[in-house]
């Protein structure tokens, strides 16, 4: 099984002709994905990597009944870009674009709460796969292969990496999903987890954050008060980062004692997380607990 996206998904690509929308459109559609058209503003009507263009997210709702949204528009238009989509009616919204300002992602979360059951994924975020069905991202697909680890990730690279050492180790990932470094995202890393609890087919779980904000000990509190039904091995980048610097994501900046990497390492423990000390301990690490 899976969580957010699937082989049924109908997704649409907004910014669909430009540079990155058209690289990564044709990569999707190479892997397999259902990609069923895209949007660019007075593009509509015209025909791009063989899918249909639509001028709006609505007109492609209604005409080609799509129900999920990956954006790759510029930062300025990125927050009406996810707006548009809400309001026509899209339940899975996928926002790479890196860079949009701040003030905006504050009034798209406070849209979005009109919305009930429409999922923000990112922004800056590398999408979100779900291994031989659908790879709505910019990641490499050929990392990925099918099984039944879930997969939550703060950086890019790292979710990569995660997978790489799932499969290398005998096994294989439901869904990967890279939430985002900025300040402020669609989905946190608690609700990302919850999708994973819920999932039947998901057995595991790979939590992967960074310093800065408190995404990782809110999940882990939520994972200890579900009684710890699936096993969750945790890793925390970010160990050696000076306080007060951003490092990597704009999210990534240490504001007190509880955002270092050592104190959300200590926390998670406490939750019952089994926390690696290297990336290149996640495969083994769950492989040993899966065997008992």
């Amino acid at each position: 099984m899976s969580v957010l996206v699937n082989k049924d998904s109908n997704i649409i690509v907004q910014g669909f002709t430009g540079k990155e929308g058209s690289f990564h459109a044709g990569q999707m559609i190479e892997y397999g994905t259902n990609i069923v058209g895209g949007v660019t503003p007075g593009k509509g009507g015209q025909e791009h990597l063989g899918k249909p263009v639509f001028n709006t997210v609505a007109e492609a709702v209604k005409k080609v009944n799509a129900d999920t949204s990956i954006i790759f528009v510029p930062p300025k238009f990125a927050g009406d870009a996810i707006m548009e989509s809400a309001e026509a009616g899209i339940k899975v919204i996928i926002c790479i674009t890196e860079g949009i300002p701040v003030q905006d992602m504050v009034k798209v979360r406070a849209y979005l709460n009109n919305f009930e059951g429409t999922t923000l994924v990112g922004p800056n975020c590398p999408g979100v796969i779900t291994p031989g069905e659908a790879k709505v991202g910019i990641m490499p697909g050929f990392v990925f292969k099918a099984g039944k680890v879930g997969i939550v990730s703060k950086s890019g690279t790292l979710t990569y990496e995660a997978a790489d050492q799932v499969v290398k180790a005998g096994l294989g990932i439901s869904t990967a999903i890279g939430i985002g470094g900025d300040p402020i995202i669609g989905t946190p890393t608690k609700e990302a987890v919850e999708l994973f609890m819920n999932d039947p087919e998901t057995e595991a779980i790979v939590m992967i954050g960074e310093i800065g904000g408190n995404y990782e000990a809110l999940a882990a509190k939520y994972i200890s008060e579900t009684g710890n039904k699936k096993p969750v091995v945790g890793f925390i980048a970010g160990k050696t980062a000076p306080k007060g610097r951003t490092m990597g994501h704009a999210g990534a900046i240490i504001g007190g004692e509880d955002d270092t990497a050592e104190a959300k390492m200590r926390i998670m423990r406490e939750h019952g997380i089994h926390v690696v000390e290297s990336p290149a301990e996640i495969g083994s690490t769950l492989k040993s607990i899966l065997e008992g």
